[in-house]
């Protein structure tokens, strides 16, 4: 029978958790026990969709794209790196997001011994035109190139991601298995189907005919309560900046369908090829998610090659990174990764003398 396990107390960041006012106990069930050499699993007893009864139905709303703009190849860049250990870390934020909403995990990723890269992916951070400029092939040549600033400076490459972040992490790991040591997956969206997402939107998955067919390429879906954000001051700060048009601290406020449609085109590639993954995988999902449903944790449990390790949230929605329980998520992240880095040097240790006798 599987045994709970209890991740340790947060050790790092603490001061900054100040809008938590609970600490709800997550479950995590293990069913392996992570040893060197030893695949592991972790997953929940139960996966279940559940849409929390105090949430009323979220209305889904599209609206006309702007009127079009002359691309401007000179968004302001808003990645950081944050220097550290021999053990770095690639973070992505997701579609029409931020490197902001990945900056506080940076943070205490950092003070915990990693070096940190936030990536800006190519037509973020500016207008709809800029981001329309661009497709799912340009998102992953700019996790590509991260990678590669990154590894030059670290023995140890783990990669996390949000949301469609967290795609791109699977993708890096697909195309490059060597390079990657682990994963950070957080909000992992292969599916539109959370409890905020009416009938029209769990149809994303057509959009990449709908718009090579001529349908929508004008169309955009606004973004709407709760914006993935359980925590009212969190939201309200969020989208506040949304709303003014701060895209480079905030973020798009929708979704262009022409991007939803790379997007979704992305996501059935690298959902194809899950069973190429083989660095071991830390899943980081709310019970309540919005925008994706459990759904797609099992997607990953079932389909990657790799020791999986899975941490539902009761107390957060989408964006994990940044809701109540995010100190959960960095301390689950920060306890995994030290973990694989230990068994590596471990098993280098244990083949060292045989090198160098030979």
């Amino acid at each position: 029978m599987p045994s709970a396990i209890r991740i340790p107390e947060p050790f790092v960041c603490r001061t900054l958790h100040e809008t938590d006012k609970t600490e709800p106990k997550e479950t995590i069930e293990t069913h392996r026990s992570f040893t060197p050499g030893e695949a592991f699993r972790q997953t929940p007893k139960a996966l279940r969709k559940t849409r929390p009864p105090s949430c009323a139905h979220v209305a889904f709303r599209l609206v006309p794209l702007p009127a079009p703009a002359a691309f401007d190849p000179m968004i302001k860049p808003s990645e950081f790196h944050l220097r550290g250990g021999r053990a770095g870390v690639l973070l992505i934020h997701g579609l029409t997001g931020t490197p902001t909403e990945m900056r506080y995990v940076g943070n205490c990723l950092q003070r915990a011994g990693f070096s940190v890269l936030g990536v800006h992916l190519a037509g973020h951070c500016g207008d709809v035109e800029d981001l329309l400029a661009t497709g799912w092939r340009d998102w992953v040549n700019s996790v590509t190139a991260a990678a590669d600033r990154l590894r030059e400076d670290v023995d140890h490459l783990f990669v996390a991601g949000l949301s469609m972040g967290a795609i791109l992490a699977l993708k890096l790991a697909i195309d490059r298995p060597a390079q990657v040591d682990g994963l950070g997956l957080y909000g992992t969206t292969f599916f539109h189907d959370g409890w905020a997402t009416p009938p029209i939107g769990r149809l994303a998955f057509l959009l990449p005919l709908a718009t090579r067919l001529g349908f929508g390429r004008k169309r955009m879906s606004a973004e709407v309560e709760p914006y993935g954000i359980k925590d009212e001051r969190i939201r309200q700060r969020i989208v506040g900046a949304m709303m003014a048009g701060d895209s480079e601290a905030a973020g798009l406020a929708g979704f262009p369908w022409p991007s939803l449609a790379q997007f979704q085109t992305l996501s059935a590639k690298v959902r194809g090829s899950l069973g190429r993954v083989r660095a071991p995988c830390f899943v980081a999902h709310s019970t309540h998610d919005d925008i994706a449903s459990l759904r797609n944790v099992r997607t990953i449990e079932r389909g990657v090659r790799a020791p999986v390790r899975t941490l539902l949230l009761d107390d957060s929605y989408h964006l994990v990174t940044i809701d109540r329980e995010r100190a959960k998520v960095i301390d689950g992240t920060i306890g995994f990764f030290r973990e694989i880095v230990a068994q590596r040097e471990a098993a280098w240790l244990q083949h060292a003398p045989l090198a160098i006798a030979k």
